[in-house]
Order: structure tokens, then C-alpha cells, then sequence
């Protein structure tokens, strides 16, 4: 088997994973490193040969471009102070307590290579999170803090990695060249993600086509990471800021065809990048394997040790944390969304899993330091960081699912309910508005007059039912199973319409493009 072949078994397995992660409510992710990881133990399965500073810009830009896709700018501004615990503060304090733990265990490991592991094992992944949590029923308050958490934790962790191996590979180091070279690659960041981002809205409206605008929106994450990289800034907050600045500015609500073409596509690309991300994350194991060579008992101990730092150094930081956040809540009554009890403190604990960009950096660290010496103590970095991403990842996305059901953590449908139909209310209400702004220039029939304000409340209906009162919304469903039935004896008809036209594509002297064009023109009606 080549490198192609291996990477289309990966895209494969990324979609029936899928599938088969619903029947068994295991998440995806989970699915795929098991199948990485196999292919990892099989001997005619070759080693990935990417190369490492190759796989941070080819995997996350599109990663986190999705991930945003779900969230809006609003839930961050509201959520800053829990992000800001767990995405910078937990970061820094996992980074330091993994550092001391692995240079008092690991013998000749110097405390700037300490602080290398400690920085790439910090952040729990953004994608795993995401993944794992939007397939458990989640509450959205804590679906937005890990969101939150993964999409932010990666930009302080990276800076700190770049920092710790810059002082490994040099000998030196200067707190006050760290904290600026943090802020710089944030402000850098922030200035290109903003430009592309209002430079691609602006865009958008020239090209007009939708094929066009999704096929920009897949460039500019790559171009935005790799633009704040070259002027030394953070590429994954550039990607953020560009993301969240398009989906706060670049929606046009008329333009359906774009919105509706541009989910599905996003959603495709989601599931085949993810599921190679984390196959790599498996594979992974064939370095592992040879690094263990003649090891196995002195390397497992030590991974045993560290994974230990950072599973209980994230659940002794969310104690604390959690009770002074819901007391400043309690206080000021701000607008954030927090654990309300025990049990979500628990669950976010149990979630805090590492993955592609823990895998990505611990590939990255450079062979030799200035000096031409080997990295001190590199292979051990690489086992004791993949003990850590397999095991956080495998058992706690296993097993987290079960956790949920045992602790009865569950989304509010009632709060969700509610929000609909205050949505539907507002719908129907912005449409009987405009109603009423035709009816001032136009001169509309009484009949048509009243047809058209039984379509507006129908939106509202549509979106809610609860908006209805009793006799209506049983009228209303009445005439929703009649206009079921409609459509389903009019898709069958289109159906019929639909499989005459594609039968002539093979007949003798048929146009394809007319034909193309006329079922174009079908699947359209049938989709309206």
C-alpha cells in the first residue's frame, strides 16, 4: 500500500464512520484513530511521510473554519472570562505542572523541552470537542464553552510551543521577548483575519455566482493561516478572526442557493478532513512502536504519569474555576453561559480530549538544536505525548457518552422551544410588516390580500407550532397533512418527470447540457 492508497482508505473510513458511530454511539473521531490505529499494527501499511510543518496549514484552517461556521461572534463576547479560564489560563497552568512532572521523572530532560511537551499536551482539541459533544445532546452552554475552549486554547498553546522550542534549540530564553512575541502574534493575527475577511465579504458580492463564493470560502482559511503565519502571527487566531468576521458579515439572506449549497459542502469537507485528521492521529502509533523499542516499561510509566497531570490538573482547575465564575454570574448577573452544577462540571472535565493539533506539534519538534546536537530526549517527547493523545481521546470519547446518560446531562428543549417560537413570532411579524408596505404601493384583492396573511402566519406556524391556539393549530395541522399529501403525489410525479429526462441523456442525438440544464431546472422545483 502507498501514501495514496492509505489516504483514500482514510477518506473512506471518515464517511462510514459516520454512520456506524450513530448506530453505536460512538463518536467519529474515536472511530477513525481505532482505525488508524489498526492500520498502524498492519505491515504492509506504510508510515505517513507528511511532512510536518505541512500538517498544522493543511489540516486546520478547514477545521476550524467549520467549527466557527456553528457558533457566532456573540457567544465568545458573552462567554469571555470561562474561555479565558480555560483557553489561556488552563493552558499555562497545564503547561507548567506537565513541564515539572516530565523533567523530574524523565531523566536528562532539559525544562525548556519540558515546557515543549507541556505546551503541545495542553490544549484539548477544538474538533474532538466539537465532534463529541454536538452528537451527545449536550446543554448549548456547555457546547459553547467547549467550543470556546478548542477553538482558543490552540492559539496560546502554539505561541508557548514555539517559544519552549526556540529556547531548547537555542539555550536561551527572555520572559519579556515571550510576552511580546505573544501579544504581536496576536495583534498580527487579529489585523490579517479581519482584512481577509472584509476583503473575501467584498468579494462575495462581485463573483455573485454560489459555486464561486463556496470555492473562495474553502481558499481564504488557507490563505488567512498561512498570511499571519509568514508575518509571524497566529495563523489558527487569523483563521478565527476571518471566520467569525464572515459569519457575522458575509451572509446575505436572500441568497438561499449559497446558503443551502454552501452547508452542505462545508459539512462534506468537515467529515473528510476530521476523519483524516484523526486516522493520523493512529497512525502515529508506528512511531510510537519504534520509539518504545526495548522501552516498553520505563516509557509507559512515564506516559502513565503525564497523562494523569493533565487529566486531573484540568478537573483540579474547573473546581475552583467553575464556583468563582458562577459566583461573579450570581453577582453581577452577567450574560454567559456556565455550568449550573456539579454534573456539567464533570462533564466538561471528562471532555477536555487531545488530538490533531497535539499530534501536529509533537511531528514538528526540529531534529537538531543550533548547535547540531540531536533534540535532547525527542523520542521520548513523541511517546509520552501520543500515550496522552490515545488515551484522552480513545477512553474519554468512549466513555463519554456513557457519562452523560449516567449523570443525566441533557439539553433544555423547553429553553430551545421558547427561543423558536419567539423566532417564529418575529418571523411572522417582519412578514405581515412587508405585507402591509406592498399593500401601500400596490393595490392588492381582498382575496389575495387574505391569502397572503395566512402565509405569513403559516411561517410562524411552520417554524413553531405553539405559536398557534388550540383550534387553529389543529386546523393548521389538517391542512398540513392535505398539503403532505400534495407534495408527496407531486414529488412522485416530478420523480417520474425527473427519470424520462435522465433516460434520454443516452439516446442518439441528445444534448447533454440540455438535458443537464432541464433536470437542473427539476431538481430546483423539487427542492422548493
Amino acid at each position: 500500500m502507498d501514501q495514496l492508497a492509505l489516504l483514500f482508505v482514510l477518506l473512506l473510513g471518515a464517511v462510514i464512520s459516520v454512520p456506524v458511530g450513530d448506530r453505536f454511539s460512538v463518536p467519529a473521531p474515536v472511530l477513525m484513530t481505532l482505525l488508524g490505529i489498526v492500520l498502524a499494527l498492519l505491515d504492509f501499511v506504510p508510515n505517513v511521510e507528511i511532512p510536518p510543518d505541512l500538517i498544522l496549514p493543511l489540516l486546520l484552517p478547514p477545521l476550524l473554519y467549520a467549527a466557527v461556521r456553528r457558533t457566532s461572534w456573540r457567544q465568545f463576547a458573552a462567554n469571555k472570562r470561562p474561555i479565558f479560564l480555560l483557553a489561556v489560563a488552563l493552558v499555562f497552568v497545564t503547561m507548567a505542572c506537565v513541564a515539572a512532572t516530565a523533567n523530574a521523572i524523565v531523566p536528562g530532560l532539559p525544562l525548556a523541552a519540558a515546557f515543549a511537551l507541556g505546551a503541545l499536551v495542553a490544549p484539548p482539541d477544538p474538533v474532538a470537542a466539537t465532534a463529541v459533544a454536538g452528537q451527545l445532546g449536550l446543554p448549548r452552554r456547555l457546547v459553547s464553552i467547549l467550543e470556546g475552549e478548542g477553538l482558543f486554547n490552540d492559539v496560546t498553546a502554539i505561541v508557548l510551543y514555539h517559544v519552549a522550542i526556540a529556547a531548547a534549540v537555542s539555550g536561551t530564553f527572555s520572559p519579556w521577548k515571550a510576552g511580546l512575541d505573544l501579544v504581536l502574534s496576536a495583534v498580527v493575527a487579529v489585523a490579517v483575519g479581519l482584512a481577509l475577511g472584509w476583503g473575501a465579504n467584498k468579494l462575495m458580492e462581485l463573483l455573485g455566482d454560489a459555486t464561486l463564493q463556496i470555492g473562495l470560502t474553502l481558499l481564504v482559511p488557507y490563505a488567512s493561516y498561512v498570511l499571519a503565519e509568514e508575518m509571524h502571527g497566529s495563523g489558527v487566531l487569523a483563521v478565527l478572526t476571518t471566520a467569525l468576521f464572515l459569519a457575522e458579515y458575509g451572509s446575505d439572506a436572500d441568497d438561499v442557493m449559497t446558503r443551502l449549497a454552501g452547508h452542505t459542502f462545508w459539512n462534506i469537507v468537515d467529515t473528510l478532513v476530521t476523519g483524516v485528521a484523526f486516522g493520523l492521529v493512529g497512525l502515529e502509533l508506528h512511531n510510537a512502536i519504534h520509539t518504545a523499542s526495548g522501552r516498553w516499561g520505563e516509557l509507559l510509566g512515564w506516559a502513565a504519569v503525564v497523562v494523569g497531570v493533565v487529566v486531573f490538573v484540568r478537573l483540579l482547575w474547573l473546581l475552583p474555576a467553575t464556583w468563582l465564575t458562577k459566583r461573579l454570574h450570581a453577582r453581577r448577573d452577567y450574560d454567559e453561559d456556565i455550568p449550573v452544577s456539579w454534573r456539567e462540571t464533570v462533564v466538561m472535565w471528562w471532555s477536555g480530549m487531545r488530538g490533531v493539533a497535539s499530534v501536529a506539534l509533537v511531528l514538528a519538534i526540529p531534529l537538531e538544536t543550533d548547535a547540531g546536537a540531536p533534540f535532547p530526549s525527542r523520542d521520548e517527547i513523541i511517546f509520552i505525548a501520543f500515550g496522552v493523545i490515545v488515551v484522552t481521546l480513545v477512553v474519554q470519547g468512549l466513555t463519554l457518552p456513557w457519562l452523560v446518560r449516567r449523570l443525566g446531562v441533557r439539553a433544555d428543549t423547553d429553553v430551545e422551544k421558547e427561543f423558536a417560537k419567539a423566532l417564529a413570532v418575529r418571523a411572522a411579524k417582519a412578514a405581515k410588516h412587508r405585507l402591509r408596505e406592498i399593500e401601500e404601493v400596490e393595490e392588492l384583492p381582498e382575496e389575495l390580500s387574505e391569502q397572503m396573511l395566512r402565509r405569513a402566519f403559516d411561517i410562524a406556524v411552520r417554524i413553531s407550532p405553539a405559536v398557534a391556539e388550540d383550534e387553529r393549530r389543529e386546523a393548521y395541522r389538517e391542512r398540513a397533512r392535505r398539503l403532505k399529501r400534495v407534495r408527496r403525489i407531486q414529488q412522485e410525479m416530478l420523480s417520474a418527470a425527473r427519470h424520462e429526462v435522465l433516460a434520454a441523456r443516452s439516446e442518439p442525438g441528445a444534448d447533454p447540457e440540455v438535458v443537464d440544464r432541464v433536470l437542473r431546472h427539476l431538481d430546483v422545483r423539487s427542492m422548493r
